[in-house]
């Protein structure tokens, strides 16, 4: 008796993990992070990836630029805790067949993220030697595959995180309703309307911001007790 009575505290070590509710501002965070990011690296590299680097011989420039890579990784950080968030609001209505697609593109599309910004970070790096920028070819090469890493594969992740999203919103009603049909416009530009502008892929990131909103505010759960989507005929 005197055992159990002196170790309460071991019982609610076993007590189930819950969201805390801070984490849910982690895709307002996100959100915000990526804009700044891709905003001051459009600002701040000519749209043509075959012009010259000699913008990379402005410091000024390349401080921009080194700003906008570092915010990068924190807003990875902040999407995989969104990521995270969502699911749990979400809740039990889950399915293990868009489970597994939401978060597979979710993880790619940071990945992508990721990679874009190593090789723009590489052509900054590589213009910060005394020996000057890198050639025109090397620039070129680097521009080209940080273009087709952020604008064909992690956008194109991005419209499929946000068409999975808003399929399990229509099953769930677990977002306010006005945020699907935005949810698939945003989807269907940045498959099939990306290279339109390069301002497009801000599409994303105001999207995910206006569902992070609705989710601080709505809760981080799924109402308890509703019944499962098809349950109810």
């Amino acid at each position: 008796m005197t055992d159990g009575s002196m170790r309460p505290d071991r019982l609610d070590t076993g007590s189930p993990l819950r969201t805390p509710r801070a984490a849910a501002v982690a895709g307002i965070v996100f959100s915000l992070l990526l804009l700044a990011a891709l905003v001051l690296l459009r600002i701040s590299t000519p749209a043509n990836p075959a012009s010259a680097g000699d913008w990379l011989t402005d410091s000024k420039r390349r401080a921009t630029l080194a700003i906008a890579l570092n915010l990068v990784p924190f807003a990875g950080i902040a999407f995989l805790w969104f990521v995270g968030v969502l699911r749990d609001r979400i809740g039990g209505h889950e399915d293990r067949f868009f489970a597994t697609v939401l978060l597979g593109s979710g993880l790619l599309f940071v990945a992508m993220l990721f990679v874009a910004a190593a090789v723009a970070g590489g052509l900054i790096a590589a213009a910060s030697v005394r020996s000057g920028p890198p050639g025109a070819d090397t620039l070129t090469l680097g521009r080209n595959a940080t273009s087709a890493l952020l604008n064909v594969y992690a956008m194109r992740m991005a419209a499929v995180f946000t068409l999975t999203t808003v399929t399990i919103a229509r099953r769930t009603r677990f977002i306010s309703g006005w945020l699907v049909p935005a949810g698939l416009a945003t989807a269907l530009v940045l498959l099939v309307g990306i290279g339109i502008s390069a301002w497009v892929e801000l599409l994303f990131p105001a999207w995910i911001l206006a569902l992070s909103i609705d989710v601080l505010v709505a809760g981080p759960r799924a109402p308890a007790g509703s019944s499962r989507p098809g349950s109810a005929s």
